[in-house]
């Protein structure tokens, strides 16, 4: 789907997300997260895309993370999904809301095991003094856990972005890329082209 065609936000993700995914090389649902810390200070990371609807963008974190206490403090976000091979970006803002207790399982549930025995061992963004250190703590929680059942930390679950703004950024010759801005309101979506 082309710019020019785009009446819905929603529909064009889906089909500059679908097109990404068949032609990137890997992560095609690698993008970066933007967030403000209580004191004001800007920070972004990448995250994977675990789903996209209607409803929002969601990801997965461990919620005592730095991203964690940045959305505790002011949950708001934004993100930036970036295709080179396509040429193509899209960024996605609005306010940030938890998922379900269900959905987090579920997601938690269908990670590898060794990814679920991190969740677990990873004190996310605090200071680690070595590596080995974090390896033993896998190893206590693999035996703490022995099967293939690895429950879900209480301090880990997923965040959905509610989308109030997109832009779909296609590049263009001589940088005069094509811009497209929805905003949402009371009455739908305003579309609005952009000077590149």
């Amino acid at each position: 789907m082309e710019l020019d065609e785009a009446g819905d936000p929603f529909d064009l993700f889906n089909a500059w997300y679908a097109a990404a995914q068949a032609a990137e090389p890997a992560l095609a649902d690698a993008m970066a997260l933007a967030t403000v810390s209580r004191a004001g200070e800007p920070a972004v990371r990448m995250v994977l895309l675990k789903g996209a609807d209607r409803r929002g963008f969601v990801f997965y974190t461990n919620l005592e993370s730095r991203k964690g206490d940045d959305l505790a403090s002011h949950p708001q976000a934004a993100l930036c999904l970036y295709w080179k091979s396509l040429g193509r970006q899209i960024r996605i803002e609005g306010p940030v809301e938890p998922v379900s207790d269900a959905d987090a399982d579920a997601y938690f549930a269908s990670r590898p095991r060794d990814s679920r025995l991190g969740a677990w061992a990873s004190d996310q963004s605090r200071p680690l003094d070595s590596r080995a250190t974090l390896e033993a703590r896998v190893a206590e929680v693999a035996e703490r856990y022995p099967g293939e059942s690895v429950p879900r930390p209480p301090n880990w679950s997923g965040r959905r972005v509610v989308p109030q703004r997109f832009e779909f950024w296609q590049e263009g010759a001589f940088r005069l890329h094509d811009r497209v801005e929805f905003v949402g309101g009371a009455a739908g979506w305003t579309r609005t082209r952009l000077y590149p």
